[in-house]
C-alpha cells in the first residue's frame, strides 16, 4: 500500500529514461530528413528542370507521427520534466508537419495526409495536457 515503486518497476523506469536522449535524437533526425524530402522534389525540378521526387505523401504522414509518439512515451512527470529543453523544438516539428498535411490534404486532396494533421493535433493536445497535469510529487 505504499507509493514506492517495486524492484522490476524501477528497472523499468530507469531503462527509459536512458532512452529518452535516444528518442530525441531520433525524432530530431528524422525531422531533418523530412525537410530534406519536402525541398528535393522543387530542388530537382529547379536544377534539372524535371522533378525526380513528387510533393511527400505518405512517408510525411509517417513522419509526422515521430513527435506524438515521442510525446506518449514521455508521459510520465520524471521524463516530461527530463523533456523540458526539448519542448519548443517539439513544438515547431508538429507546427510544420501539421500545416503542411492540412495544406495538402485540404486544397490538393491528399487524403493519406490527414493522418499527419491528426498526429499534430494529438501532439499539441498531448503537449497542453502534460503541461497542466500535477506534478507527482504534488499528490
Amino acid at each position: 500500500m505504499t507509493d514506492a515503486p517495486r524492484a522490476g518497476e524501477a528497472d523499468q523506469n530507469t531503462r527509459r529514461a536512458q532512452r529518452l536522449p535516444y528518442c530525441v535524437a531520433a525524432t530530431k533526425v528524422i525531422f531533418v530528413l523530412a525537410l530534406l524530402r519536402l525541398f528535393a522534389g522543387p530542388m530537382t525540378k529547379d536544377l534539372l528542370d524535371e522533378e525526380l521526387l513528387p510533393m511527400p505523401t505518405w512517408e510525411w504522414a509517417l513522419c509526422a507521427l515521430t513527435p506524438a509518439i515521442l510525446i506518449y512515451l514521455a508521459r510520465r512527470p520524471e521524463n516530461w520534466i527530463a523533456l523540458a529543453g526539448e519542448r519548443t523544438f517539439l513544438m515547431i516539428a508538429l507546427s510544420f508537419y501539421l500545416l503542411y498535411s492540412l495544406a495538402f490534404a485540404a486544397f490538393q486532396g491528399v487524403w493519406i495526409l490527414w493522418i499527419g494533421v491528426a498526429a499534430g493535433l494529438g501532439g499539441f493536445a498531448g503537449i497542453w495536457y502534460l503541461n497542466r497535469r500535477e506534478p507527482a510529487h504534488a499528490r
